[in-house]
């Protein structure tokens, strides 16, 4: 490996692409001051955003180890992201409990059926990372949760089924039916297509040890083998927040008791491929319908811009960088994940949704 050369291509980003975080806090020396096989372990960290210059990150971490071994680098990036200041200590709690009732309902009648979903990211300490996963250990892996989903379909409220994507599993779903589950958004897209997620390692070996388990109700949801090990989740037609965050932390600590320890630190809380999703791991979403609000405006730009000042960030319900859904629906959720507890999440995301209902309704 050419330090020089790579010091260059680095400097090169941060001129054209001073948005990426790796190539703003890359420290020659630093990297200078790591012995080979350090250099091999950050350089595969880094490779993402060395391969796309315009990711906002560029860094995906292979281990459950990345962020302390290569704190010098990665810690400046983490701040930049999470709004931490220097002088602040980073540290992550966690609280499920609920203060407050947090039902939409009570803002207006008309959002008692609003599409709801709120997921984790979680990654098992005892297997590296996804991005430095081999085949088999893709295979071991899925092996592993497979033994944990028969035992959960024992359960009479999280009783389902799991269907595979690796090639020859006995519980492997065909093709017209992954493209239905896709359709449905209950199943990941096929990731091999993506070039963030590909320099990363994240996408190699596709489609084994990949799969989904879904409730009978189709409103608890486990991805095996996605950016990180597992993304578990829970959705509801609905409005009550609450209940939708019992639904998940209920199902989470049931299917936490039949597998490995998940990978968690004091300071940066679960620890997850990419670093923008530290610290609660969680994304908390819902649609809300806001014709007048984004009426002129279908690329979503003005909205975004009120959205960052309640703490929320807005996109169509098509995903990241589409427009506005049918009658004005975007996608929104609050932007926090580290430093904040999983009840604050819900709490910003239900007084969110409030102020923009009352900004769309104003007179």
């Amino acid at each position: 490996m050419d330090i020089g050369k790579l010091a260059e291509q680095i400097k090169d980003i941060r001129l054209q692409y001073p948005d990426n975080l790796m190539a703003r806090y890359f420290n020659e020396a630093y990297f200078q001051s790591l012995d080979q096989s350090k250099r091999d372990k950050l350089f595969q960290v880094i490779r993402s955003g060395l391969d796309n210059p315009d990711s906002q990150m560029g860094a995906y971490a292979q281990h459950v180890t990345d962020y302390e071994e290569f704190e010098p680098l990665l810690e400046p990036m983490i701040r930049d992201y999470h709004n931490i200041p220097n002088d602040q200590e980073i540290t992550q709690g966690h609280d499920w409990e609920t203060l407050s009732a947090c039902n939409l309902e009570e803002i207006d009648f008309r959002l008692k059926s609003v599409s709801m979903r709120v997921r984790v990211g979680r990654n098992v300490a005892a297997f590296p990372l996804p991005g430095a996963m081999d085949k088999a250990q893709r295979l071991q892996f899925e092996a592993t949760m497979i033994v944990a989903f028969e035992a959960l379909q024992e359960d009479p409220q999280y009783g389902g089924n799991y269907f595979s994507l690796s090639p020859g599993s006995p519980y492997e779903i065909d093709a017209g039916g992954y493209r239905d589950r896709v359709r449905a958004h209950q199943m990941f897209k096929d990731m091999s297509g993506d070039r963030y997620l590909n320099s990363a390692g994240i996408s190699s070996d596709w489609s084994f040890g990949r799969g989904m388990y879904i409730t009978r109700a189709e409103d608890f949801i486990i991805w095996v083998g996605e950016e990180d090990h597992l993304r578990i989740m829970a959705m509801k037609q609905d409005g009550d927040l609450t209940a939708l965050f019992a639904r998940l932390k209920n199902g989470l600590d049931k299917f936490a008791a039949l597998i490995p320890e998940f990978a968690h630190s004091t300071r940066y809380g679960y620890i997850t491929s990419c670093p923008t999703n530290l610290g609660s791991a969680m994304r908390a979403s819902l649609h809300l319908p806001l014709p007048r609000l984004v009426e002129a405006d279908k690329s979503l730009k003005s909205i975004k811009k009120v959205a960052a000042e309640i703490g929320l960030s807005v996109r169509g319900v098509g995903g990241e960088h589409s427009d506005a859904g049918l009658d004005g629906l975007v996608d929104i959720s609050p932007s926090a994940r580290l430093g904040i507890s999983e009840n604050n999440i819900k709490q910003c995301l239900y007084e969110g949704a409030a102020k923009l209902w009352a900004l769309e309704n104003s007179s």
